[in-house]
């Protein structure tokens, strides 16, 4: 887990090693625990290294096998790795390292692009070709870890992080009309290949990009998950999904052990981090580190779920630690969560998760988390309402649901000049909806929802604000074989009991009932959903900086509306929308785009 950075240049010049050491620099809380170059040619890559397997100076990076002609750097972990080196071993591969760095590098070598197919865990990795000058970028099938490039016919750049690629300089920072109407409509989920800014894009997951050293590049898409019936499983009963759901979680949450350091986990008290200790504790795990967050309570909106971790950490037996966060440290938290940001996202829980992970990071720098439970097995509510929609109508069905605002209405929100020329949002939901590859309704949600939204809105929160503390976050439930098999398994089973009803069954007897029974939680930080005092003299500040004004994004009788009455207007998600349009100044103004 760490920060990667490199620079290939077209125009037959040498790359700049000054360019790569800004960009390292620019990402270093990502790999607080050393950092790296290397330079040949038109080729330089750059590495911040959080030590987490191999912590001797043999698994530092970027790495150079001169005998193979390669070098890589590379971010994430890649959990069969020791599997791996046995096997390439037996090919005659010899290594010098523990490192997944090093298996990652000779898998390439001995598979070219498709060894990635080899691989199950989180990566985004650049390999180049020391003799063809072919450099190959890759990212994982969930999109968990992330990859942003700036490439001009000129060169190649690419970073973990947005940030990393504007020290660099010399980027098209102009507001994308797309990608903006994105934000303002699909809950701030902009799709890959797009961000905010014209000249930053980033890596589609699941994807290895080839690029050759005249700068043309052809993109190979190596996953495709099924959310169809499978034949072979046709006559499963509902015990037959659930205990196959369990063993492929329990084999998930033992892959995400591997670690030359502890591993803690991030224990909400919901049903999907309580299953992931319960099935720890199952395997044996001693002396189990937990963690849990709470805030200050507001009205009836109670600020942790403290009751629920709790019983959870004494029914196992973990060292468990509780969190409150005091609301004084919310404020002056906010522009740093801010900065931890690569893309502007407007979810309230950023907030809570960069305060959790500076905490967390005291004490451990690996955990695992339940996210992704509720997009990958229909946990949220906008599911059963397609149980009886046809599926050439689900579309307006899920929009009505996820979207923040239909584009129609963005005419009201946006100044003329910046609203896009056609609706985006509404496209690309007809487009995924109607690939093949997803049986009902349902099916398509849930797909749209673990591809996209999941890997572009909760996967790139959580991992900006973990990373921003050179803490790992690892994700059973994302492991691309449960996700395989959650995507055959059939929709009622997934709806029953209020949603991820299947999960629910087989957690019975594994976790207490009162954490399978009680009323389904979220990420609770009352001080932001409800915007007064500091909160929202922050969010004024940005939407009245004299740079915000001289931008001119929104409609200025919509922002001293929202302002008069900052509570009222809320998203369908319950997102509140002065926060939504304040965030995404904080973040433009955080970042020097003028």
């Amino acid at each position: 887990m760490c920060g990667i950075a490199g620079e290939v240049r077209f125009d037959g010049a040498t790359a700049d090693p000054g360019t790569i050491h800004r960009m390292t620099c620019a990402q270093s809380g990502r790999g607080p625990d050393g950092s790296g170059a290397w330079a040949q040619g038109p080729v330089a890559m750059g590495h911040c290294r959080l030590k987490i397997v191999d912590l001797s100076p043999s698994g530092g990076q970027p790495m150079v096998d001169s005998r193979l002609g390669l070098s890589i750097v590379f971010n994430g972990m890649i959990y069969n790795y020791r599997q791996l080196r046995e096997e390439l071993r037996g090919m005659g591969y010899e290594f010098f390292s523990t490192s997944d760095t090093e298996v990652a590098l000779k898998a390439y070598h001995r598979w070219g692009r498709e060894c990635v197919y080899h691989f199950h865990g989180m990566f985004a990795f650049a390999i180049t070709e020391h003799t063809s000058g072919r450099t190959v970028l890759a990212r994982d099938r969930l999109g968990i870890k992330p990859l942003y490039v700036d490439h001009t016919g000129a060169r190649l750049r690419f970073a973990s992080t947005v940030q990393a690629l504007l020290a660099a300089g010399d980027v098209d920072t102009s507001i994308d009309r797309t990608a903006l109407s994105y934000y303002l409509t699909f809950h701030s989920v902009v799709p890959a290949p797009r961000t905010i800014l014209k000249g930053v894009r980033k890596m589609p997951p699941a994807t290895v990009r080839t690029v050759e050293p005249d700068g043309s590049a052809s993109d190979h898409e190596y996953w495709n998950p099924q959310f169809t019936r499978d034949e072979d499983r046709s006559d499963w009963s509902a015990q037959d999904w659930q205990d196959g759901l369990v063993e492929k979680l329990r084999t998930a949450v033992k892959r995400r052990m591997v670690a030359d350091v502890p591993v803690g986990v991030l224990l909400s008290g919901g049903i999907d981090s309580s299953l992931v200790v319960a099935l720890l504790a199952e395997s044996g795990q001693d002396d189990l580190q937990t963690f849990s967050i709470g805030f200050e309570s507001r009205g009836e909106e109670s600020g942790d779920e403290f009751e629920f971790s709790s019983r959870v950490a004494r029914r196992f037996g973990t060292d468990h630690h509780q969190i409150a966060i005091d609301d004084a440290r919310l404020v002056p938290a906010i522009d740093r969560t801010v900065a931890a940001m690569s893309e502007p996202m407007i979810s309230h829980d950023c907030v809570a998760f960069y305060l959790l992970s500076e905490e967390v990071s005291k004490h451990v720098k690996v955990v695992q988390s339940g996210q992704g439970a509720d997009e990958v097995l229909g946990g949220y509510h906008w599911y059963p309402p397609l149980a009886d929609v046809a599926r050439d109508d689900a579309r307006q069905t899920y929009s009505e649901a996820f979207f923040d605002r239909p584009w129609s209405r963005l005419a009201k929100v946006l100044s003329p000049e910046w609203m896009a020329t056609h609706d985006a949002p509404t496209a690309f939901i007809e487009r995924h909806f109607g690939r093949p590859g997803a049986e009902t309704a349902v099916d398509a949600a849930l797909r749209t929802d673990s591809t996209v939204m999941l890997v572009d809105d909760p996967v790139k929160r959580v991992d900006n604000m973990t990373m921003a503390w050179g803490l790992e976050a690892r994700v059973p439930f994302l492991d691309h074989e449960l996700v395989e098999f959650a995507g055959r398994i059939p929709p009622e089973l997934k709806l029953a009991d209020g949603g991820k009803g299947v999960l629910k069954r087989a957690a019975r007897g594994i976790v207490p009932d009162e954490v399978i029974d009680r009323k389904k939680g979220y990420f609770p930080v009352p001080a932001i959903r409800t915007l007064e005092g500091g909160t929202l003299d922050r969010v004024e500040a940005a939407l009245t900086d004299p740079a915000a004004v001289r931008r001119g994004l929104y409609n200025s009788e919509v922002v001293e509306s929202l302002l008069a009455d900052p509570n009222r207007h809320h998203t369908p998600l319950r997102s509140n929308v002065l926060w939504q349009l304040g965030l995404l100044e904080m973040w433009l103004q955080e970042n020097g785009i003028s």
